[in-house]
């Protein structure tokens, strides 16, 4: 008969092979398909309502390049700026859901966001703190004008061109076109022979006082409040040519100006995000493929964007109008050590890629960060087969030769309507023909870098922030008197920080319906096979021992 020792061992062999299963097959299989199930948006699961409305608000952090020294730069003094902030906002997401496409892989939706100011978390900073900062509204404008101008006589260089070569006497044209398509001249400076031009650029500067509120410099002195989200007022009670100019800036259909019940019109850097959105997004709800949840398939009906340029295959998105990934409120699940991933902000108009840096614990939860990378703003151009970035709109500024900007810099001209300009804070990795032209600036990557956490399994965000610094090129306009003087300038107006940061409710409920759950798998998992193989060792070991003793004689 089998000793008892071995039948104990053979047992403990059998319950360390089911440990070994549950723990690397069984277990697994069965967590994988939670997890999938859990994400997939369906109309009316949990994970539907999560989506619908986040759980938690997002943190929109706003510091502000103070600038100390406005006086001397309207007479040609580098800009010394000074940081103060953060102001804290909680961004409340609801998404207004359209519709489901047929097969239930599609949702649609509008995003409408809300803005609160946060007292406690801005401390000792207010909404009513006075700052002087770039008159971004004034500049946007002056540089706009100053584009449209050398449009106007490119076309007209143009028409030229096509007559040249069959009319007689052309050398005094020739010359004109020399001096249109020069590339190291402002065209306004072609207006300072030409009657006509010459008359528009003494009416702008006799007018823009009453544009602009009697300007003195190229900075505004107002309030937190007004620059952020109520508006900077302007155009008030325009008469004559002023009101023809308000008029064009009202037509111009620029987000950050709005006409006010009196007439008047107001800049602000972000009141048109507060409120009721208009994009139309479609993202995948994961159904028939997990690893494709929330990821963008299409804005607006359309699968790519129509902003930047285009290579010359037509009908061809170039990678700068493609749309990838996310819109950053959540990530793919089953995330692996040393991958990638995108999101997609229409802030920028533009994908950004996120790499993988290392392990994390957050709060007990472990998880994975990704942050940018050289590539975001760093290596633009010809040479980084990503020249569609280059769209080359600004006149006399600092660049390159070939049209793009200097490394760590992205023109935001054709995305937001405005000579916006965007780097890391502080110009964080930028190239030093801007940084070396501010005082002020202190780059820090572990303050000013682009990451995120994010729980591997899930994909959901733990911790992370979106940091990004808007600027405009300051610079001398030929004939515009208030720009005379002017040194050109990269001149940083605000930087912003947008992220989350899970609170103690949803940490306490993301252990419970996950975390926990699976340490308790963990820990079955090595009871298991630890412990069954344990027994199954030493039921052997007892085994040998008793077969190894001399068996005891009795003599009666």
């Amino acid at each position: 008969m089998l000793h008892w020792s071995l039948i104990v061992s053979a047992l403990g062999v059998i319950v360390g092979i089911l440990g070994a299963y549950c723990g690397w097959s069984l277990f697994p299989n069965m967590i994988h398909k939670k997890v999938e199930q859990s994400v997939v948006i369906q109309d009316g699961s949990e994970q539907y309502k999560r989506f619908v409305k986040l759980p938690q608000p997002l943190s929109f952090k706003v510091y502000i390049f103070n600038v100390t020294n406005p006086e001397m730069i309207q007479h040609g003094a580098i800009p010394i700026v000074e940081e103060i902030g953060p102001y804290v906002y909680k961004q409340y997401r609801q998404k207004k859901v359209k519709h489901f496409s047929r097969d239930g892989s599609k949702i649609s939706y509008v995003q409408n966001v809300h803005f609160d100011f946060d007292e406690d978390a801005s401390a000792p900073y207010t909404q009513n703190d006075r700052i002087v900062a770039l008159n971004m509204h004034m500049n946007a404008f002056l540089q706009v004008f100053e584009r449209e101008i050398t449009d106007i006589l490119q076309g007209f260089a143009n028409r030229l061109n096509s007559r040249l070569n069959r009319t007689p006497g052309v050398r005094v044209l020739k010359r004109l076109m020399e001096r249109i398509r020069g590339k190291r001249k402002s065209v306004l400076q072609i207006g300072e022979n030409d009657p006509g031009l010459a008359l528009l650029l003494v009416h702008l500067n006799a007018n823009l006082k009453a544009v602009f509120n009697d300007p003195r410099s190229m900075f505004v002195h107002t309030s937190v409040r007004e620059y952020l989200f109520d508006g900077v007022r302007f155009c008030i009670n325009p008469q004559g040519i002023a009101k023809a100019i308000c008029n064009q800036i009202k037509e111009s259909g620029s987000k950050t100006i709005r006409e006010q019940s009196d007439g008047s019109l107001a800049f602000s850097f972000f009141g048109h995000k507060n409120g009721s959105g208009h994009d139309v997004y479609e993202v995948h709800t994961g159904k028939g493929d997990p690893m494709k949840v929330l990821e963008i398939q299409k804005l607006d009906d359309s699968h790519n964007l129509h902003v930047w340029l285009n290579g010359s295959n037509e009908g061809e998105a170039s990678v700068c109008n493609q749309i990838n990934g996310t819109d950053a409120s959540s990530y793919p699940p089953f995330r692996q050590r040393g991958d990638s991933m995108y999101i997609f902000s229409a802030d920028i108009c533009r994908s950004v890629e996120l790499f993988y840096q290392s392990d994390i614990q957050y709060q007990g939860i472990p998880g994975f960060r990704y942050s940018i990378g050289e590539n975001f703003i760093n290596d633009i151009g010809p040479e980084h087969d990503n020249e569609c970035f280059c769209v080359d709109k600004l006149a006399n500024v600092i660049k390159r030769k070939n049209g793009c900007l200097y490394a760590g810099a992205l023109d935001l001209t054709t995305c937001l309507d405005a000579p916006v300009i965007l780097t890391l804070p502080h110009m964080l990795g930028a190239s030093n023909e801007y940084r070396k032209m501010i005082r002020g600036l202190k780059p820090d990557a572990k303050k000013h870098q682009t990451f995120v956490d994010v729980q591997s399994l899930t994909g959901t965000p733990l911790r992370g922030g979106k940091r990004v610094q808007f600027n405009m090129f300051l610079k001398s306009i030929n004939r515009i008197v208030i720009t005379e003087n002017l040194t050109t300038v990269l001149m940083p107006a605000l930087w912003v920080e947008e992220g989350i940061q899970l609170n103690g409710e949803m940490v306490k409920f993301f252990k419970q319906r996950l975390i926990n759950k699976l340490k308790t798998l963990h820990i079955v998992h090595w009871a298991g096979l630890c412990g069954g193989m344990g027994v199954a060792v030493l039921g052997l070991i007892y085994y040998v021992f008793q077969r190894g003793r001399p068996e005891k004689v009795f003599v009666k």
